[in-house]
């Protein structure tokens, strides 16, 4: 039986958050994460080891309002929620007021640590999956903001790490990714996840793939098989492996990325400096 570290009293927790469909019209960012969680709560031997040493937060949908709807990218008062995280409201954007209320709260708690932001979208112009990350002063920092992309380029036969991008556009200043990424300490990590609405090009190939949802949830349950590798817990999962519990049996893909591992040191035991309880609170109370 192994041990639950996350349910021991006092433990420090490993706390990934993950948000989709901010964006309404992008609809594969609730089918991947929807494989995120199937596998999660899964009786997968991978995913047992998962919840017993980290925290998952999901929240699917931001943007319900605007799902229900039929809107391609705003909500019911025809804002853009992936431009207002800075200054979210409680009455204009209540979904990304409440769920940074939340992130802040976690932030704040000494016993937590938030390692992981992903939020899950949908493009409608490129091809495969890939990330945006942020770019940092600090080159150490943005060396170990590459790791787990290459990671999950090694998992997912479909995710792109050619395509992923490291940027601090302008026009990008209010989405989660940016904000979160300026707001959180140096050891924790803020990505958008980007799947195309169409189709993806398997490595050394030249033929297109059309999605399907189950393709989708594919990339999600490798989403999620990536954080094994990124906190180096592989020892722990049971043999042998048991089958994703899906309907078609499904094998780890022979694609190989063609950038290097790059410095994958144990991330995960390091402690973030926590910023002041002050600072954070001034950064929450601005945004009310």
């Amino acid at each position: 039986m192994l041990h639950r570290v996350n349910l021991r009293p006092g433990a420090e927790q490993k706390v990934v958050f993950i948000t989709a469909r901010v964006h309404p019209g992008e609809t594969p960012s609730s089918f991947v994460c929807q494989g995120i969680i199937d596998f999660l709560v899964s009786q997968h031997p991978i995913a047992k080891v998962l919840r017993d040493h980290l925290v998952f937060k999901i929240a699917p949908m931001l943007n319900p309002d605007g799902v229900y709807l039929g809107n391609y990218r705003c909500s019911l008062m025809g804002f853009d929620l992936n431009r207002h995280w800075a200054n979210p409201s409680p009455w204009a954007h209540p979904t990304l007021h409440g769920v940074k209320q939340l992130i802040v709260e976690m932030y704040n708690n000494p016993k937590i640590n938030l390692e992981f932001y992903i939020d899950i979208h949908a493009h409608s112009t490129m091809m495969n999956g890939f990330m945006y990350g942020n770019i940092f002063e600090n080159e150490e920092r943005f060396q170990r903001q590459a790791v787990f992309p290459k990671l999950l380029c090694q998992n997912a036969e479909d995710f792109s790490y050619s395509s992923t991008s490291f940027n601090r556009d302008a026009v990008k200043a209010g989405t989660g990714r940016r904000f979160l990424g300026g707001l959180l300490n140096d050891t924790s990590y803020c990505y958008t996840l980007e799947v195309s609405f169409y189709s993806y090009i398997v490595g050394g190939t030249t033929a297109a793939v059309p999605y399907t949802e189950e393709a989708y949830m594919k990339l999600g349950r490798n989403v999620a098989r990536t954080f094994l590798d990124y906190y180096r817990l592989n020892s722990l999962v049971e043999r042998p492996l048991a089958a994703t519990p899906k309907t078609r049996k499904e094998k780890l893909p022979v694609f190989k990325c063609t950038t290097q591992q790059g410095q994958g040191t144990s991330h995960a035991d390091r402690k973030p400096e926590k910023r002041s309880q002050a600072h954070l609170k001034d950064q929450s109370l601005s945004a009310q």
